[in-house]
């Protein structure tokens, strides 16, 4: 039943019992645990505008799986870890919550508040990257499924390319020229909302992770053979500064919302973002042609170094230890788990499945896909410095905000972000 047929019928359910009420001293729930009556399993998120799309997931569901009814219910993204954390706490909570992952997942675990599920699901066969966005940092055990794998690229309108007769750039030299060439035609370049700090360094990785090294560079800090005062780090902070005048003007001043409406509107030809970006953009301005390229390498990126998608493992989903209905929900997160389940993940959300082999109809999708299996790095400040505090994603962009406002060089936001990651972080033999 779908949840419109659903809605009349507990109108109808409510009216009856509200006769039987009125002559009864007591009612009893229906979904009370133990009774053998149906069940609803409610699951929380962050994405409020993901709700069509899982509606109608949920009702797929629940059309296998009788008796069971799934109630989607997100909250605003900003507020949403301290509504999860009191939820989780209390006796109110989400059967299947919505978590974080990487070193956002660990105090969630650490509060014991999600079930283990090693033995229950299934994830052989998944890029080692993605999985363990899912685990416990000390024990090493599978919390969650993940939702998502997300990639970052720089989107681009191809009518305002072609208008001005500019091909998706192969090399450094020719960004710059479409760059130049935008803006002598009057169309901000590059939309980029520095308001937002959480936001730059996405468009670090997207304009200047070819510069610092991509996965070498990853694999060389991450072991302590390398730090962020590299000359190679320092210079990819550096290329920021570099392109800021094909920015909008005075970009900390400008919200990501607005970004997005200077790109949907036409009047920016570019956009860095994530793939979670793609749903918002297609659905703000339907008329605009959108592609997406790899930014070239930048004059003196380390040698071998080529043009990347970075990406991570997003939106994993739990049980919670006080679940009313434990076997149920960890039944739905198995089914989350599933190539059923991933597919319409890409083809209602829109968004890259963490489920191997889901196939893409829409062809940016399919396009970010490919470019992230074909020329992948991990987008290191998330995958490898969120485990303490402060973050290397919290450093980074408070940087790039003070390096676009004039305030520090691309050096001392270097080593900002190295002494505030030492703080916590041990390398990794």
């Amino acid at each position: 039943m779908t949840r419109t047929g659903r809605t009349i019928v507990a109108l109808a359910i409510l009216t009856a019992a509200l006769t039987v009420t009125a002559c009864s001293p007591s009612s009893s729930s229906d979904d009370s645990p133990g009774t053998g009556d149906d069940v609803t399993l409610t699951v929380w998120s962050w994405r409020v505008e993901d709700q069509a799309a899982y509606d109608k997931i949920f009702d797929a569901y629940e059309a296998t799986h009788p008796g069971v009814t799934v109630e989607f219910k997100p909250f605003k993204a900003t507020e949403y870890n301290k509504i999860l954390a009191t939820g989780l706490a209390g006796s109110d909570g989400p059967d299947v919550p919505q978590v974080r992952s990487y070193g956002q997942l660990q105090a969630t675990v650490a509060s014991g508040a999600l079930v283990p599920l090693d033995g229950k699901v299934d994830l052989s066969g998944w890029d080692e990257n993605v999985v363990e966005s899912a685990k416990g940092k000390e024990d090493g055990k599978v919390y969650s499924v993940p939702l998502a794998t997300q990639t970052v690229q720089m989107f681009y309108n191809q009518g305002l390319f072609e208008k001005n007769g500019i091909a998706a750039p192969t090399t450094w030299e020719q960004f710059i020229a479409a760059n130049d060439k935008l803006l002598a035609a009057g169309v901000t370049p590059i939309a980029v909302g520095a308001k937002d700090d959480w936001t730059l360094p996405i468009v670090h990785e997207v304009l200047a992770a070819p510069r610092f090294g991509g996965k070498a560079f990853r694999d060389a800090v991450t072991s302590g053979s390398a730090s962020f005062t590299d000359p190679n780090w320092v210079a990819s902070v550096q290329v920021l500064k570099d392109v800021e005048k094909y920015l909008p003007k005075n970009p900390t001043g400008v919200a990501v919302t607005d970004a997005q409406t200077l790109f949907s509107a036409e009047k920016a030809a570019m956009i860095p973002g994530g793939s979670f970006d793609l749903a918002v953009l297609q659905k703000a301005n339907p008329a605009v042609k959108i592609g997406v390229f790899q930014v070239p390498p930048a004059p003196g990126s380390p040698s071998g170094s080529e043009a990347t998608t970075a990406g991570w493992a997003d939106g994993n989903f739990a049980v919670s230890a006080k679940s009313k209905h434990p076997n149920e929900a960890t039944e739905l997160v198995k089914w989350m788990s599933t190539k059923e389940f991933g597919q319409k993940v890409a083809d209602e959300v829109k968004q890259l499945s963490a489920v191997p082999g889901v196939e893409y109809s829409d062809p940016l999708l399919k396009q970010m896909a490919d470019n992230y299996a074909n020329a992948g790095s991990p987008y290191l400040l998330l995958t490898d410095f969120r485990y303490g505090s402060p973050s290397g994603t919290e450093l980074l962009g408070k940087g790039i905000q003070e390096l676009l406002l004039g305030s520090k060089d691309a050096a001392t936001v270097s080593a900002d972000l190295d002494t505030g990651v030492k703080t916590w972080f041990t390398p990794v033999a």
